[in-house]
């Protein structure tokens, strides 16, 4: 029951995430006007605003004016739900599950940004990593040294790989929003975690690019946005990167 309420209450938190995927690329207000059609402008009643549920009903089309909507709807609430899911699975209800919660909602609207646009919302990065920083006192599993040192080391990490990458090719590799992107995880997570994030960030961005070449025909010089792999990366580093570490350490012991 208590992965149930969960993932509702995740995917009432999506509807809201959506409305900010939506609206802040074109610098409107993600409070007002309340959720509306794009086409016609009619008001979406709190019926037809139900969570996952109204889009199957209306089957993906607006009750007014019959215009598709898009099925990044749903999809993204079904995510939310997921991921909150998984974080209270992880901490429990605890002030920590909220922490990471911020996080990972931040990060979904900067990746589905990310990939419509091919561009970082930087301030709401820079807000978000600052709330980050000024919580981390409040959370037993972080402090405000690591909050620091972790923004620090991500968005370095980052900038040194877009640095090395241009002097030795004399092209842009990662693009700069990427490192404001690690600096939001890096506040949240930790010096120690920013390079398990990244470590997985690749490989799923290898694995994902390597895919599409194969099924698509594309080369190798296609643009793809990393802002997405970033976050997914930090959050299987949020819910077993304290696992990983403590085998790696272990093994890394053991071969001593």
């Amino acid at each position: 029951m208590e992965y149930l309420m969960a993932f509702i209450f995740g995917t009432i938190v999506g509807s809201f995430l959506n409305v900010c995927i939506y609206r802040i690329p074109m610098g409107e207000s993600v409070i007002y006007p309340f959720s509306h059609c794009p086409k016609c402008g009619e008001k979406i009643k709190w019926y037809d605003n139900i969570p996952i549920i109204s889009y199957l009903i209306l089957r993906g089309k607006c009750r007014n004016c019959g215009e598709k909507i898009s099925v990044q709807y749903p999809l993204i609430e079904l995510l939310t739900g997921i991921l909150t899911a998984g974080v209270i699975w992880k901490y429990g209800i605890s002030l920590v599950s909220l922490y990471f919660l911020i996080l990972a909602c931040v990060l979904i609207v900067v990746s589905m940004i990310d990939l419509k646009t091919m561009l970082v919302p930087i301030k709401l990065c820079y807000f978000a990593m600052v709330a980050g920083i000024l919580l981390s006192p409040f959370i037993s599993i972080s402090s405000f040294k690591d909050s620091i040192l972790g923004a620090s080391f991500g968005a370095g990490i980052i900038l040194f790989i877009i640095e090395t990458y241009y002097i030795f090719t004399g092209k842009e590799g990662m693009g700069y929003g990427d490192a404001n992107i690690m600096a939001l995880i890096g506040a949240f997570l930790g010096w120690e975690k920013v390079l398990l994030t990244i470590f997985f960030a690749s490989l799923i961005g290898s694995v994902v690019g390597v895919a599409l070449m194969v099924l698509k025909g594309k080369n190798t010089k296609f643009a793809l946005p990393f802002g997405p792999f970033l976050s997914a990366g930090a959050y299987i580093t949020i819910l077993f990167g304290n696992e990983i570490i403590n085998w790696y350490l272990g093994k890394l012991g053991w071969c001593f």
